[in-house]
Parts: C-alpha cells; structure tokens; sequence
C-alpha cells in the first residue's frame, strides 16, 4: 500500500467518524488513473465508499476529497 492509499483510509476514517462514528469497512484502497488525473478509490461490496483526487501543491502530493466522482469510477 501506497503513503497516498495509507493517507486517503486514514481521511475516509477520520470523516466517517466525524460523521456518525460508524464507518463501513472498505476493501484495500485502489489507485486509478482517469482522463490524465489520478485518483485513490475506496469500496467495499456496497459500492464507492470514497474518492480522492491526487493533486499536486508546492510540489508535494495532496489528497482532494470529492463529492462526485466521474462515473467509470464506480465500475470495477
């Protein structure tokens, strides 16, 4: 597992529990390349659980949470 893939279980976790306090369980975090962006997507047999958008500041990787995520995503 990747430090962005470790980083992105590490936020859906952190917002999950913000929320509710009951986070679903997801699969190992997969890296997805899409339209020239790359983004870091968590499941589980549910469905997308969260997507993450890798950005670049200052040089350093950044994870953007996201809303809405492209469609294809969501296909396995």
């Amino acid at each position: 597992m990747t430090d962005l893939e470790t980083r992105a279980l590490a936020a859906y976790y952190r917002a999950a529990n913000a929320l509710d306090g009951s986070p679903m369980q997801p699969e190992p975090p997969i890296t997805v390349e899409h339209a020239g962006l790359q983004y870091i997507v968590l499941r589980n047999v549910n469905g997308v659980l969260a997507v993450y958008r890798v950005r670049v500041v200052k040089g350093a990787p950044v994870l953007k949470g996201l809303k809405r995520w492209p469609a294809d995503l969501a296909v396995r």
